[in-house]
């Protein structure tokens, strides 16, 4: 089976509460998504997506993610699809870094490896464990009642884990912790995620003043030494996100004991190839995951559920369903949220079909035609 070409798609993603705000008074109103449609010659076609939280939250954003996938995109041209990790290295040899661009790429060549195989994405990267996984809902940064005001209409839907956006004032962030871990129920689970927000004298305050309350501790500072500072200060359950970009980065933090938790983002990573070899090592060293990605519609959310799926159940922290913050759904057979929770497509592949008529005609793309290779943009 041989790549003969590569379209771009973008599209837009509102969101259902219509605005998302974290740390240092960040935020998004829409998302700016990439779908990637890989085409061979066998006739069968894979899709990816990739989408970053704007430009200001990882070193990723969503026009970098086109222009990056038009640089690879005419070197890809005759390769193999479905040898993904010869496919991956030839990738980092011809573009070092970005692995975001890489992501959709990576996605799309598992989603067709699926369907030549005739089997799910979730059977090909390990088997399913369970018949679902079990979901967070992030809540946005707002005054403290009206978060717990979200966490308690998102338990009401069914949802056990909340990812409290922190990362402010510090006595704004205490009282944020205090009022929603309130609302809560023995069981549920809460994060208090700073996306790198707090300086460490002030994630050292918060940590102080919440000791008394269950709640884990994610992300509280800008890098890894001031995270294990206030690691090595707090009892508290801790996780790591933004400094977790490599199996070297896990290596590190699990010989420094730098966290109890990893989040394991798929476009951080490069794709579903490098996200599961990084899941793989955290089960083989007893560290818990949250399996996601930084943003997406329908296509992000499926590849999300395969990996979360084929994961042991203990192992697995907890998982997202992005596609149901959105109003607008890009494709068809999609997983969806039952209870706080979601299942993997069985059907080949990511099992899931683009719809076009959202997508509307790809913005780039680079075909062979008649042994000739061409570009056009729009």
């Amino acid at each position: 089976m041989k790549i003969t070409g590569l379209k771009i798609y973008q599209v837009d993603l509102p969101l259902h509460e219509g605005n998302y705000s974290w740390s240092e008074g960040k935020s998004v109103d829409v998302f700016d998504s990439t779908v990637v449609e890989i085409q061979t010659d066998s006739g069968i076609s894979g899709y990816g997506e990739v989408c970053p939280l704007g430009p200001v939250y990882l070193p990723a954003y969503a026009a970098g993610a086109r222009t990056g996938i038009q640089e690879l995109a005419p070197h890809l041209i005759g390769d193999d699809p479905t040898e993904l990790m010869a496919l991956n290295l030839k990738m980092d040899r011809l573009m070092k870094g970005h692995p975001y661009v890489k992501s959709a790429i990576d996605m799309a060549c598992w989603d067709i490896l699926g369907k030549a195989a005739e089997m799910p994405v979730s059977t090909l990267l390990g088997g399913r464990y369970g018949d679902d996984v079990v979901l967070y809902r992030a809540i946005s940064q707002r005054p403290a009642a009206e978060m717990a005001e979200n966490v308690a209409s998102y338990r009401a839907e069914g949802y056990r884990r909340f990812q409290l956006k922190v990362g402010g004032r510090a006595d704004d962030d205490i009282e944020r912790i205090r009022a929603t871990r309130a609302v809560l129920q023995p069981g549920d689970k809460l994060i208090a995620d700073a996306n790198t927000g707090w300086l460490m004298h002030e994630a050292m305050r918060v940590v102080n003043a919440v000791k008394d309350v269950d709640v884990y501790i994610e992300q509280p500072c800008a890098t890894y030494q001031q995270c294990l500072s206030i690691r090595q200060n707090t009892t508290l359950p801790f996780v790591l996100d933004e400094v977790i970009d490599s199996v070297d980065a896990i290596l590190k933090g699990v010989a420094d004991r730098a966290m109890d938790v990893v989040n394991i983002k798929i476009s951080k990573f490069g794709g579903l190839t490098k996200a599961r070899q990084a899941r793989d090592l955290c089960v083989s060293l007893g560290i818990a995951m949250t399996l996601e990605d930084s943003w997406g519609g329908d296509i992000i959310t499926s590849a999300i559920s395969h990996l979360a799926h084929s994961t042991p159940t203990e192992y697995l922290f907890t998982s997202t369903d992005f596609n149901s913050y959105v109003t607008q759904s890009i494709a068809d057979g999609a997983p969806q949220r039952v209870n706080g929770r979601m299942a993997a497509s069985t059907e080949p592949g990511l099992g899931i079909s683009p719809r076009f008529d959202v997508l509307g005609d790809p913005v780039w793309k680079y075909q062979t035609a008649c042994n000739k290779s061409y570009s056009l943009t729009t």
